[in-house]
């Protein structure tokens, strides 16, 4: 028995991977979508409500987290699982694409990015070094890597230095949490994954993947994608760079996506997601049902005493009327959020789930193009 962190290719079927990541805190089934817990919650959802939708792991975000209530007071306090009361894996991100969002408040170097705090001014220096020290600091399970988001469009010379800026940064963040572990700082069965960019230039993104395979870290993640550019571009960027990452680790896609994405992603080789649309969206009256979304601020339910969807088995989803749900968002009432998002959390992990079980039995291709064509039916 080993609290090693490692990931288990059980099955595939075309593109498409079965597999679990085992951590010292549990598995987590592959593919798997990451509710977002930006400041140690996820939004309108309480944690007991995450574990009977079947999330093995959340994220948290790094910046969020070390400017409130600080990193160094987070640890005090136990560390991120114990305060926010979450048993099974987290995964934080490096901070960074949150860094690189505040253009006016920020300066880049080769050391690392010096900001303001967006909440109060406060003066911060993220290097790739503190970056995994805070993530020490939080506890969490998976750390990743301090890397430079370039907003798209831009120039290939300024994504191709980002570019290899990152990897610099990958290298540094490596060695980094090597002396965390080795003072006590960080623990077996934690891990670091790298992150691959290079915008949509084919050639640098393989260049990255390369280049961070070559550092055998335990992880990799395809970031700096679902910024704004085509699905198909998306999707032919994502496939170029997961092919030159090695098949037996895991491989997360950042930000994604809609379900449409996913589903698309995993049949190119994808096993991890995150993405804060489904409670967004549940905090603006929108739901995601297994025949396509519904946008519960049309009047049209307001008599509508059908449930929201009687193929979920998310209580929020299969036990209120549509036009309950419309009347509480209508009304602005707090709780029509909170059933949204918990709905839409839970059509997640449902989504996850069945693509898992359509892999074990080797129909990924068939379930694909039937629940495709279902999602993309017309709002009724």
């Amino acid at each position: 028995m080993t609290n090693a962190f490692h990931y288990k290719l059980l099955k595939t079927d075309g593109g498409a991977r079965l597999g679990e990541v085992h951590t010292p805190r549990g598995i987590i089934r592959t593919p798997a979508f990451m509710p977002v817990g930006t400041a140690a919650t996820v939004k309108a959802v309480y944690v007991d409500q995450l574990e009977a939708a079947g999330a093995d792991i959340i994220l948290g975000n790094t910046y969020h987290l070390m400017l409130r209530p600080g990193a160094e007071r987070m640890a005090r306090l136990g560390g991120l699982h114990t305060f926010m009361r979450w048993r099974r894996p987290i995964l934080t991100d490096s901070g960074g694409f949150q860094v690189m969002s505040l253009s006016k408040l920020r300066k880049i170097t080769d050391e690392g990015v010096a900001f303001q705090s967006h909440i109060d001014g406060s003066r911060h220096m993220l290097t790739p070094e503190r970056a995994v020290e805070i993530q020490c600091l939080l506890g969490s399970d998976i750390q990743m890597q301090l890397d430079e988001c370039v907003a798209l469009p831009a120039s290939r010379d300024e994504v191709a230095r980002a570019m290899e800026r990152s990897i610099a940064w990958a290298k540094r963040a490596q060695i980094a949490f090597g002396a965390q572990l080795e003072r006590g700082g960080a623990r077996e069965g934690q891990a670091l994954f790298g992150i691959v960019q290079g915008g949509t230039e084919l050639d640098l993104r393989v260049h990255s993947a390369q280049a961070l395979a070559a550092l055998d870290l335990p992880g990799y993640a395809v970031g700096g994608l679902a910024v704004g550019e085509p699905q198909d571009v998306m999707l032919a960027t994502m496939q170029v760079a997961t092919q030159h990452l090695p098949s037996e680790k895991p491989r997360y896609l950042m930000g994604v996506g809609t379900p449409l994405d996913i589903i698309e992603s995993v049949a190119r080789g994808i096993d991890m997601f995150d993405c804060v649309m489904p409670t967004r969206s549940g905090r603006h009256g929108q739901a995601f049902t297994w025949n396509g979304k519904v946008n519960l601020r049309n009047a049209a339910f307001a008599e509508d005493m059908r449930p929201l969807d009687p193929e979920s088995s998310c209580p929020a989803a299969r036990d209120y009327s549509r036009a309950y749900l419309h009347h509480l968002v209508k009304s602005e009432e707090y709780l029509g959020a909170m059933l949204l998002s918990w709905a839409n959390v839970a059509f997640y992990q449902e989504l996850m789930q069945a693509m898992r079980a359509a892999i074990a039995e080797g129909r990924f291709a068939a379930w694909a193009a039937e629940t495709k064509a279902r999602l993309t039916r017309a709002e009724k």
